[in-house]
Parts: structure tokens; sequence; C-alpha cells
């Protein structure tokens, strides 16, 4: 496969979350095309199951899409030095006021290969207890939780009635080691 070339590179917008940037590439012909990459920092999941089989939900406003969306807990890596599974506990207390004693990875997958950097790195965590509320503000402040059935959420998945891709994908792969039986180890 023929690699292409990076001959310029700049970051026409920088912004809070995501920055743009844009790439002169050659494939060695003589020819060169541009493409545009959001740069962002990569990102954690967490599904939360408890000892009845039930994963947390929350539904929260993205507004991307323009609309509230049920999803996985979930977060940028935003903080200096902060592993992805600490960032994914933290995530899951200040979204839901739930700690988990252990994680165990799930996956790494990449968000859109196709035009952006962002990776997200996926969590099963087990061993939930309450925690006093976090204070939330902005989109956050008016999320809702909702414990469900993994069976229940695994079907919402298949029909689409689920739609955000790393809920999607946590769901699935958390559905297909329930049903394994694979007792891996945590990570944390």
């Amino acid at each position: 496969m023929n690699i292409p070339k990076v001959l310029e590179s700049e970051v026409v917008y920088h912004g809070k979350i995501t920055s743009i940037r844009r790439d002169k590439l050659t494939r060695g012909d003589g020819k060169t095309f541009v493409r545009e990459t959001a740069v962002s920092g990569d990102a954690v999941g967490i599904v939360a199951m408890d000892e009845k089989g039930r994963i947390l939900l929350i539904r929260q406003y993205r507004h991307p899409v323009g609309r509230p969306v049920w999803e996985i807990p979930a977060g940028r890596m935003d903080v200096e030095g902060e592993k992805p599974e600490e960032t994914a506990l933290r995530e899951l207390r200040e979204e839901t006021d739930t700690e988990a004693d252990s994680v165990r990875f799930l996956t790494l997958f990449l968000n859109s290969a196709g035009w952006t950097d962002e990776r997200t790195y996926l969590y099963l965590a087990e061993g939930l207890r309450d925690v006093p509320e976090f204070a939330r503000e902005h989109e956050e402040a008016d999320i809702e939780k909702r414990w469900i059935s993994l069976e229940e959420a695994a079907n919402l998945a298949a029909s689409g009635e689920i739609d955000d891709a790393k809920t999607v994908i946590g769901i699935l792969l958390t559905k297909n080691i329930v049903s394994s039986g694979r007792d891996e180890k945590p990570v944390v």
C-alpha cells in the first residue's frame, strides 16, 4: 500500500475541544490532495454493570445531533497524566454518582477514522456503589440515569433506539463477555 506523504500541515481552527488540521498530501505521483482532520483528545466510555446484570445508562443533551441521547457514562481524557481507567472511574463518579470496585478493559476503537484522530477506551465496571451527588453543570446538569437489563440494552442497540457508537460497542462486548462466561481480571 502506498502511504501518502504529508507535504504541508496547518491548524486552520483551534477550539476548546477540537481543532481542525488541513494537510496537503501526495502519493508520490506529482499530484496533491487535501485532507482535513478533526484533532481531538482521546475519550473513555464505561459500561457499569450491577450484580443483577443491569447496566447504567445516562441520557443527556448532545448538541451536535440536537437531541438527548441514551449512552454509557463517558468523557474526555482531559486531566494531565490520568490513565484511561482512572478517567473512566472519574467520569462514572461525576456523571452518575457511582463508584466501582474494579474495571476491566473491553477495547480501544477509532471513533471515525475518516475524519478524526479520536480514540475511545471502553471499560466494564463492577462492584458498584452510590456516592454523594456530584455538582454538574451545562448539559450534564440535566443528566437522567436509568438501569436497564443487558438483554434489553442489546435489543435497543440492535433496533437502533440506542444509537451512540461507544454505547452500542460497549453493550455488545459486555453481552459477549457475559454470554461466554469469561471471567477476566480487572485492570483496577
